[in-house]
């Protein structure tokens, strides 16, 4: 794995892992979902709502691009 790669992979990591804490606790606190399903929700909502990253090469050597629910098209980073 190149350095890019592993950042895309930590990235994505991160996002992933705030929008599952902030939505296990707002689940857990304002809906009567309990035991397993609080997780798994939580799961399903962060995996749809986390942005994807990715390095990929082109002309100009590996660059980090990123893609969102949120975001029309594909935005490339640093």
């Amino acid at each position: 794995m190149t350095k890019l790669q592993v950042r895309a992979f930590l990235y994505q990591l991160g996002c992933f892992g705030i929008l599952f804490v902030l939505f296990r606790f707002l689940l857990g606190n304002y809906t009567h979902l309990e035991g397993i399903w609080v997780s798994l929700t939580a799961f399903v909502i962060g995996t749809i709502l986390a942005p994807q990253f990715k390095a990929a090469k082109t002309k100009e050597g590996e660059k980090l691009f990123m893609s969102w629910i949120f975001i029309k098209g594909i935005k490339e980073i640093g």
